[in-house]
């Protein structure tokens, strides 16, 4: 699935395949936070099941308004309770599958919000 950038927003996604994204000409694959201004590979989360709070409590030294979950090739449900460090700050968190994750992030990142990408195998 190839995505196209409407506007100069920053960091936006231009394609995901085969569990990798590209970001302008780089590919990405792994567990992998994005801004609008960078590519943070140092998140500790490894998986979905094996998500923690902490792992959300991390994602708020991005200041994010909305933190995006991508889950892969398909959507899986979230716990609320594993985002409340984010809840707890007013910060909204959607989960949904990659490819639909990449897409929602360039829109919003367009729109000129805060939001933060993160991307699980």
């Amino acid at each position: 699935m190839k995505l196209h950038q409407q506007v100069d927003a920053g960091t936006q996604f231009k394609q995901y395949k085969d569990g990798a994204v590209q970001i302008g000409e780089n590919w990405y694959s792994g567990v992998l936070i994005v801004t609008v201004d960078d590519v943070d590979q140092t998140w500790s989360a490894t998986s979905f099941d094996s998500l923690t709070s902490a792992d959300f409590e991390y994602l708020l030294k991005f200041k994010p308004e909305v933190v995006l979950l991508g889950t892969g090739p398909s959507f899986r449900f979230l716990n609320p309770a594993l985002t409340l460090p984010l809840a707890s700050q007013g910060v909204g968190v959607e989960a949904m599958d990659t490819g639909a994750m990449c897409r929602t992030f360039n829109i919003l990142s367009g729109e000129g919000r805060k939001v933060v990408a993160a991307i699980l195998p």
